[in-house]
């Protein structure tokens, strides 16, 4: 093993065991491809990079020496189609192995990597290629993708290249072969890597062009500070905006794997759940892992099924597990009993706020706890249970210090104890913080609203007790102000979480003449039942009971699906908007409780 994190991390723990202070160190030339990947190939070329598997069957085990190779080979195809450093690339590559092999590639180049989901429309994808100023498009053959870019390509000035990857099968194939983007999608070992060719007119077949390359790639000069990957946020408002970072971003997650998802090298095996266009897949599959020397375990799925996932972690022998509360809840209505989980060491979740019954419950079953982190698509891990730390029910954890975090009023004065604010980070425009954010690309107004006063604010709002520990409150957006209260969604959702007949649900407010605004939960239901005026009554008088009388829901719609941003999250925006246009209107069920003003 050769140690690298600990040539780039360092760190100090107080009498407790727990992280006090972390540092990074790096060179101006840094360049994680060719100082992680590559030096760990040079080193150690067998040591195993990343396990990958689809539901079809195909099964391949990387190496590192692998990884080095394939990169190399990609790095020489995609510089021989034009591809030069400072391009803006869009990736939409789902699971497929072949993002991995791209990733690093451009990162050798010195090209902006790009990722992107594979479920975007034709407005969506013609607003990324135009505003993201895309020269290349690498996308997979599955789900209709090429397509969608063929609609708008002539719309994009900035288009010039379009390559295809043939997939394989990618849980989309239900045990048939059809067409020869599709056939054979059972190959396994190493002789069948980038086999399958994929015939697309108008576009560069990437896994034919990439077995065709050359093996051998010379290091191209790179800065650390140069844009390194950018991302268009999942925002639950206007256009997404363009997250762009530099180099240090990846260097920052060395923070992540190995405090965090708690990864050490010693042969186990981590799996984020993410898909590849989110930019949490990175903090686990990618850049955090392979810098702690780990192997990441890659299911290259089209739907989730708890059953699946649950069944890698006996047949692989995972050892850390990380995904958002929304899959363990799946795992949890599934049912774990049944699943070998003793290969698991370690869990972890982000992205949405982790509600006590879910982990309790998987501390019953399993014996482990879930550490909680948060972190946004401008940052990498900032607030998080740590490990050997305590977590405590329904905190995110403590400021990771790497970083100086404070919660702020909106005057930009600290909030006492108790009281919500902004989580804001300091910011010094002329050494910015490691992994945080160098701009909203090409969006000097969003930037600047942003980062100013020496901080970038977050758009979160979260309130410290008096151990140090962080709890969510919920966007600015989202935070409710009712008769003088301010009201977070995540705490009613959470209480809201714990009953059986609650599968989902989303907390917003809605206008109220009296109150300025009224507290309003859209519930999805589990199957077997149904809403009315009686379960109205009834789950009201629960968050009563459960949380300050102020914030239950005086109204309750039971809705068939929540609207959710193509990641997945809950866009409560959505649900304002609709309810500002039916002002007036009244809800499919509600109810007051007597007593309660």
């Amino acid at each position: 093993m050769r140690y690298i994190s600990e040539k780039y991390l360092s760190e100090s723990r107080n009498r407790k065991g727990e992280v006090a202070h972390l540092s990074l160190h790096y060179p101006e030339d840094f360049n994680w491809a060719y100082d992680v990947v590559d030096d760990i190939a040079d080193h150690e070329p067998h040591r195993l990079a990343m396990t990958w598997t689809n539901p079809e069957g195909e099964e391949h085990f990387f190496s590192f020496g692998d990884m080095k190779y394939w990169s190399d080979k990609t790095a020489n195809f995609l510089a021989d189609q034009g591809i030069r450093k400072g391009d803006n690339v869009l990736v939409i590559l789902r699971r497929h192995y072949q993002f991995w092999f791209t990733a690093v590639a451009l990162h050798k180049i010195g090209a902006v990597l790009v990722p992107a989901t594979f479920m975007l429309r034709d407005r969506d994808m013609e607003y990324r290629l135009q505003a993201g100023n895309i020269k290349a498009v690498i996308c997979t053959d599955k789900g209709g993708v090429p397509d969608v870019v063929d609609h708008v390509a002539k719309r994009c000035p900035d288009l010039e290249l379009k390559i295809v990857v043939n997939g394989g099968g990618a849980g989309m194939s239900n045990g048939v072969t059809e067409g020869p983007c599709d056939r054979d999608a059972y190959l396994s070992g190493p002789d069948h890597v980038c086999e399958l060719p994929c015939e697309r007119r108008g576009w560069i077949d990437f896994n034919t062009g990439v077995r065709a390359a050359r093996e051998f790639w010379v290091r191209v000069p790179t800065s650390v500070y140069e844009p390194f990957i950018m991302y268009f946020s999942s925002g639950t408002t206007g256009e997404p905006k363009m997250v762009l970072h530099n180099g240090t971003y990846a260097l920052a997650h060395t923070v992540t794997a190995k405090l965090w998802h708690n990864v050490t090298g010693d042969g186990g095996l981590h799996l984020t759940i993410a898909d590849t266009g989110w930019a949490k897949a990175v903090w686990g599959k990618l850049y955090g892992a392979w810098t702690m020397e780990t192997a990441v375990m890659v299911y290259d799925f089209d739907r989730f099924h708890a059953n699946e996932i649950l069944d890698l972690v006996s047949k692989y022998n995972v050892t850390t597990l990380c995904c958002p509360p929304t899959m363990y809840r799946l795992m949890k209505n599934e049912g774990v009993r049944g699943h070998d989980l003793s290969p698991l060491k370690y869990c972890t979740t982000a992205g949405e706020s982790l509600n006590p019954d879910l982990l309790e419950f998987w501390r019953e079953q399993t014996g482990l706890t879930i550490y909680e982190g948060f972190g946004q698509t401008e940052t990498p891990l900032t607030i998080a249970n740590l490990n050997n730390s305590k977590p405590l029910s329904g905190s995110m954890g403590k400021v990771v210090p790497l970083y100086d975090i404070q919660i702020l009023h909106d005057d930009g004065t600290p909030c006492d104890y108790g009281e919500t604010g902004e989580i804001c980070i300091r910011y010094d425009r002329e050494n910015p913080p490691e992994g945080i954010l160098m701009c909203y690309y090409h969006n000097e107004e969003k930037t600047n609203e942003a980062i100013h006063d020496g901080w970038y604010h977050t758009g979160d709002t979260a309130w410290k007790d008096e151990d140090e520990y962080l709890h969510y409150v919920g966007r600015n957006d989202d935070v409710i102000k009712s008769s003088g209260y301010r009201i977070g969604p995540t705490e009613i959702e959470s209480v809201l979480l714990q009953r059986p007949e609650v599968r989902e649900c989303a907390v917003t407010g809605v206008p109220d003449p009296v109150r300025g605004k009224a507290v309003k939960a859209s519930i999805v239901l589990n199957k077997g039942y149904e809403g009315s005026d009686e379960l109205t009554r009834d789950l009201q008088r629960y968050v009563k009971t459960e949380t300050a009388p102020y914030k239950y829901p005086r109204i309750i719609d039971y809705v068939d699906e929540l609207p959710k941003t193509v990641n997945g999250k809950i866009r409560r925006a959505a649900i304002r908007d609709h309810d500002d246009e039916a002002a007036g209107k009244k809800p499919t069920h509600s109810a007051k409780i007597d007593g309660l003003v």
